[in-house]
Parts: C-alpha cells; structure tokens; sequence
C-alpha cells in the first residue's frame, strides 16, 4: 500500500500529508483508536476524574452520552465513510461494466435490436448462427479512453462550484493564483510543470487502456480483482523510491497477491486461450497504476485539493487537444473500428459519468470520511459485479478463479495493516481478557451477595 493508506487505484493521485497508519502509544488513529493509546497520565486523571465526579441523572445521562457518542466527530465520518464506499462501488461498477457492454454483439441488420450478452463460456453451443446474425461492432478501447479522459476536466469547475458553497467565498482567479504560486515555490518553472503534466498524462492513458483492452478479453470481475493487486505494486515501489517503512506482512501480501494473479492466469489453461494475455493487460494496467501514484507523490509533494483538482483537469485538456489525432489514425488504419452512426452513446456517456465520480470521490472523500472506506469501495466492488456477471453473462466462480481472487482479496487486506499491527493486537487481547475479568469478578460478587441474602 501506499505511505499512508493510498487508494489502489490510478484515481487517487494525491501527495498531501495524511494521518499515518501506524498506531502509536500517544495518538489515536482514526476509527481505530484504543484506549491504550491515550497516555498513561491522561488514564490516570481520566480514572481520578470518574472516581471524583460519578455520572448522574440516571438513564437522561446515559442518553445523553449515548447521543454525544453517536453524533461525535469520527461517527460522523463513519456515517459518510459508509455512504462513500457504497458510491464508490455502484460507481466503480456501473464504469466497468458499462466499458463490457460497448464490447458485446450487436445485431447487423436490425439496428434497434439490443446486443446480446453470450455466456462466459461458449464450447457447448453452436456459434454459427450468432455469428451470422451479430456482429461486434464496437472495437475501440483506445477512442473509449479518450472519451472517458475528457471528463477529467470538469475537475476544476466542480471543486470551484463546490467552494461557492462555504463561508470564505474565493474566485476561480484567487484559486489559481494559489496554486500556481504554490507550484512555483516549489521551484517548478512553467515549462518543466507542462512536461510532468504531460508524462502524467500519457501514464494515465495508457493504464486506462490497458485496463479497458483487458475488457474484450476477460469478464469485468476478473479485470477488478486483477487491478486490485495494485496495493501491493504500491507498496513495493513505495518501499524503493519513498523509502517507506519495510513491514513483513505487507512483503507477504506480495507474495499472495502475485500468486492469486498466476493462479487467474492459468484458469483456462496454458494454451489455445487468450486469458493469459488479458491477465497480463489488467496487471500492467495495476502496476501503470502504482507507478502514476508514487511518482505523483514523489514529483508533486503534498498536494492541496486545489491542486489535484487543476492537475486533473489539466490532463483532461492536454487528451482532449493532443491525442485525438492518434484516435483518428487508429480508426483510418482499421487498427480500431466502430460505427459512426450507430455509436453506443448511452453506454460511452454513462461510463464516462461513473468513471467521474469514482474519481471525484476517490480523490476528495478524505475531507469527509477516513480513507479506509474509500479503499473498501474498491474491493467490495468485486463481489457486486461477480453477482451481475453471473446474471448476465452466467460465469461461474470455482476452481483456479476462486482461488485466485480469495488469494488477492487476502493480499489486498494484509497491505491495509497498519506497521505495528501485532502491537494492536496484543491491546486488544489484553482489554478482552480485562473485561472478561472484570464481569467474572462482577458476577461473583453478585453471587456472594445473593448467599449472604439468603443466610440472613
């Protein structure tokens, strides 16, 4: 994973200081603080406190208490940290699947007729007719990354229309004045700010379309759990160039993430199958990924919102001009092909709005909620979209591919662990077993009493 806690995705391109992910004895770290976190003086005058002052009022006090708990600070961002992963996974979904339906056959006389979705597995049926009556008319990954790379460039306009709404009221003017004056203090001349916008750009591109060529060959569930190993590729590059801290079980998530990758390489077989190949495509588009995020860290460092927002936006505009070209030679030479006239522009709109928001939300949700529910967004999408590939195209999950994805949603948890996990472990440990002491201890002075009761 990343220093502290990227998202595994190329969406998440932030530098900014973050909480870190290590618990330590004297600060509490997000939802998972513990009460052996606090110092050993503030337990001591907390304990004095409560001894000095007993709570009163009864059962108002205890509602009282009950309501301060649940309205507090870090409940508030549990409350929208669940709404985030629940949009980041509909989002992260929609986008894919919407990417899968560009790809199926579509009719070749009747063009109002929908495209039919073939099962998974195709060697028991007679593909003749099919072939006959449909055709794939949509071959166009790379016209559907730069159609989607566009909308990165509503980043900016929506993170001004945003701040419209809070107190200190700014110009689109003040918020680029700040970031550049932010970015030449740094020491990056204009020219040099363009060149790294433009290397980012590319990196962009090309492991989005890796990630959407991956698509014609393998079902949108195997391509996300496959790019979900990008955690570990994050934290293997972070480890080189950011020099970041070396943790043991994120080596060995590692280990497990590449094997769940060999495991979904092979689960058609070693030859006479394209799977190896799309398996190889979702990987590079991983490791394309981390690249983007550690680079981003390491050339851009702590980035603001604002920031992230004109970057984003900047690589939009520089797809936008200078890449269609490359889109028209694809189409003229026939490397990629569609039809103009009957372009599917209700499925390339709606994967261009998903893709949006799940950046969007993976980029910004930090200011609401903590960045263990935006990480949850992503990986809890895999089991949402095996459920729509098994009704929509009748996969099914056994056997190496089973085992593939268990071994990558494994490895992908494990580099969530914090570095001093086992310490955090052994307090919890500890508190179980002092409140289990503590309610025998109760239950026997109960029980004392009742005797002396009963002899009286």
């Amino acid at each position: 994973m990343t220093r502290n806690g990227d998202l595994p995705t190329i969406f998440n391109p932030r530098g900014r200081s973050r909480t870190s992910n290590v618990l330590n004895d004297n600060m509490a770290n997000g939802p998972f603080a513990h009460m052996d976190s606090v110092s050993s003086n503030q337990l001591e005058q907390g304990v004095e406190t409560v001894t000095a002052a007993p709570p009163r009022g009864g059962v108002a006090a205890k509602l009282k208490s009950c309501s301060s708990a649940f309205c507090s600070k870090s409940a508030r961002k549990i409350y929208f940290g669940v709404w985030v992963t629940v949009c980041i996974t509909a989002s992260w979904v929609g986008a894919t699947h919407c990417i899968k339906y560009l790809y199926l056959r579509r009719p070749l006389f009747d063009v109002d007729e929908d495209p039919v979705p073939l099962p998974y597995d195709v060697s028991g049926y007679n593909m003749t007719p099919i072939h006959r009556r449909y055709e794939i008319s949509y071959q166009a990954p790379f016209f559907t990354t730069w159609f989607v790379t566009n909308w990165t460039m509503l980043f900016f306009p929506l993170f001004f229309m945003s701040r419209l709404n809070t107190k200190r009221y700014e110009s689109m003017t003040d918020i680029l004045s700040e970031c550049i004056r932010n970015f030449r203090d740094r020491g990056l001349t204009f020219g040099r700010f363009m060149m790294r916008c433009i290397f980012f750009c590319l990196l962009w591109v090309g492991t989005n379309y890796m990630y959407m060529l991956s698509l014609r060959i393998l079902l949108a569930t195997d391509v996300m759990a496959l790019f979900a190993t990008n955690v570990s590729f994050v934290y293997l590059l972070s480890w080189v160039i950011l020099h970041e801290q070396f943790v043991g079980i994120r080596i060995m998530a590692v280990i497990i993430c590449d094997t769940g990758v060999a495991l979904l390489a092979y689960m058609d077989g070693i030859t006479g199958t394209p799977t190896l190949s799309g398996v190889v495509l979702a990987s590079s588009a991983a490791a394309g990924s981390a690249v983007y995020k550690v680079l981003f860290k390491k050339v851009i460092v702590d980035a603001t919102y604002s920031q992230v927002a004109l970057f984003n936006s900047l690589i939009g505009v520089l797809n936008a001009v200078f890449l269609w070209p490359l889109s028209l030679l694809l189409f003229v030479t026939g490397v990629e092909s569609f039809q103009y006239d009957h372009l599917p522009w209700a499925a390339l709109l709606c994967t261009g709005c998903f893709s949006l928001v799940a950046n969007l939300l993976g980029n910004f949700s930090e200011a609401i909620t903590y960045d263990l529910f935006i990480t949850l967004g992503f990986i809890t999408s895999v089991p949402v979209s095996a459920a729509l590939d098994v009704v929509l195209y009748g996969a099914t999950f056994e056997g190496m591919k089973l085992a593939g994805m268990i071994l990558i949603s494994i490895g992908f948890f494990l580099v969530m662990f914090p570095a001093n996990w086992p310490d955090y472990i052994t307090r919890l440990l500890r508190s179980i077993i002092m409140l289990s002491h503590s309610a025998r201890e109760i239950n026997i002075r109960k029980g004392c009493g009742a005797r002396t009761e009963m002899t009286t």
